[in-house]
């Protein structure tokens, strides 16, 4: 899809092809959608990006909320989104045992105990053994540090989604 197609889209398919950008939070998309015309990827996703970085921090937590556990509750009972199956699927999370699933369900309740919110990592981006290596080293960073670390893995999960959509090869940064 080039980016006169994504220009071109009238609000519900933009919403529809867009919406799943920023995980499970539906407000994004359609706000991006009044900014258009975008004159390529980077200015689509510096958009989306752009709209985030405003929210107050409560917004940005509430951003951050929407994403699910990594090998968490969601993933076990087969209610994550396609895009999240196939992240953590590519990233080995659909085939742990029960003893790894177990201690990483203990890290999970860790993080989310100590930050609010889920731990958020371009899983697709990283092998299986630096999960827990990278979420055990979060643990211990400043709360602003690690706001601020969670949102840069949600903006590398969203500019991964939206290379694929527009099948385009960039590369993460």
């Amino acid at each position: 899809m080039d980016i006169e197609k994504v220009n071109s889209m009238d609000f519900g398919e933009f919403v529809d092809v867009f919406g799943s950008v920023t995980e499970r939070c539906p407000l994004i998309a359609p706000a991006v959608f009044s900014q258009r015309p975008f004159s390529d990827l980077e200015d689509l996703e510096q958009h989306f990006f752009a709209f985030t970085d405003a929210l107050p921090q409560s917004g940005q937590e509430g951003v951050l909320r929407c994403h699910p556990d990594l090998a968490g509750r969601e993933l076990q009972r087969g209610e994550l989104s396609a895009e999240s199956q196939r992240e953590q699927s590519a990233a080995g999370h659909t085939s742990l045992g029960a003893a790894e699933r177990l201690w990483l369900a203990e890290l999970n309740a860790q993080y989310r105990a100590r930050s609010g919110f889920p731990f958020a990592l371009a899983a697709r981006l990283s092998d299986r053994a630096a999960v827990p290596r990278e979420r055990a080293r979060r643990l211990h960073c400043p709360p602003t540090q690690e706001l601020n670390s969670a949102l840069g893995e949600v903006k590398k999960i969203g500019r991964r989604r939206l290379a694929d959509l527009l099948g385009s090869h960039a590369t993460e940064s």
